[in-house]
């Protein structure tokens, strides 16, 4: 977890604890309000005293500086999104890697190394594309998930090769779709589909898959959006439009109900998981040992 992932409460200098209990805000006991919200308004960004009371009733202060309702919902994004990593982790153990796109902008390039190339080496991939928000990085993405090893580097001395396009991925990859991907994230899951890098677990997309731009602004500096570009295949097999006001369908639809969702469960998830592991058992990654050094003699 980063630094700057972590909520007020969760930071070094608070290191409040789950279990823990909020006894004051600024010297103001917090039972003397309805709820502890009350006395936070117009507090964001600015410094505030908590007396903290841990399970054994021991008392102390802290200092924290709360954030705005956006960042809240930011942060709380965030933690599904850790929880759905550390779900994988724990049931995959450690064999299955996960990575979520929360949208395709350049700052989810970052994102995207920071959290795929720690886990490349694995033998399957979750691609979390639900929530996907869209941008123009699918090919980028798409490329580095192309790259194939077709040849390894063995040092003497050393047990680990290390293949020829460095970083390339080479077990199973599975991608989760539902209803709010959106734009590119739907244009990033077609690829996955058409090119059989992936095969999707969801529902049908949002159906927005076209390119359009704020340029044409009004007078008043308002916007009329419109589609400009529609996307279409010609593969010889078929010449059809696809996205625009269809989405793309999943290969196997797993839906998440919402009382049970509420209640914690992730029915999608859990079938990409399942879908992973029936691969690696009946398709195991093949690990590549180096040949016998040759024997050199002078003659």
């Amino acid at each position: 977890e980063l630094l700057e992932e972590r909520g007020p409460l969760a930071k070094p200098e608070a290191n409040v604890r789950v279990g823990e209990t909020i006894v004051s805000v600024n010297g103001i006991a917090a039972k003397s309000v309805a709820t502890p919200g009350e006395l936070l308004r117009n507090q964001v960004g600015k410094q505030v005293l908590l007396t903290i009371a841990d399970a054994a009733g021991k008392r102390r202060d802290v200092i924290v500086t709360p954030v705005n309702t956006r960042r809240d919902r930011d942060l709380r994004y965030l933690a599904w999104e850790q929880e759905r990593r550390a779900r994988v982790d724990e049931a995959g153990k450690n064999r299955i890697g996960y990575v979520h796109l929360q949208a395709m902008g350049g700052g989810d390039i970052a994102r995207w190394a920071r959290e795929f190339y720690p886990v490349f080496q694995r033998e399957g991939l979750i691609l979390d594309l639900r929530h996907n928000r869209g941008g123009s990085i699918d090919s980028w993405i798409i490329e580095k998930l192309q790259r194939r090893a077709w040849h390894f580097w063995q040092a003497r001395g050393y047990e680990d090769p290390i293949s020829n396009q460095q970083l390339a991925f080479r077990g199973h990859v599975v991608a989760l779709i539902d209803a709010e991907t959106y734009s590119d994230g739907e244009t990033m899951a077609q690829g996955l589909k058409r090119l059989g890098i992936a095969p999707l677990i969801g529902v049908t997309t949002a159906g927005a898959g076209i390119w359009l731009s704020d340029q044409n602004r009004l007078r008043d500096n308002g916007i009329a959006r419109a589609a400009e570009l529609g996307s279409f295949v010609d593969n010889g097999k078929e010449r059809v439009w696809i996205t625009e006001g269809t989405g793309v369908a999943p290969d196997m639809e797993v839906d998440n109900l919402p009382h049970a969702t509420f209640n914690g469960s992730d029915a999608q998830l859990d079938a990409a998981i399942r879908y992973l592991q029936d691969k690696m058992a009946k398709e195991p990654l093949r690990e590549p040992k180096a040949p016998a050094y040759p024997v050199l003699q002078r003659k």
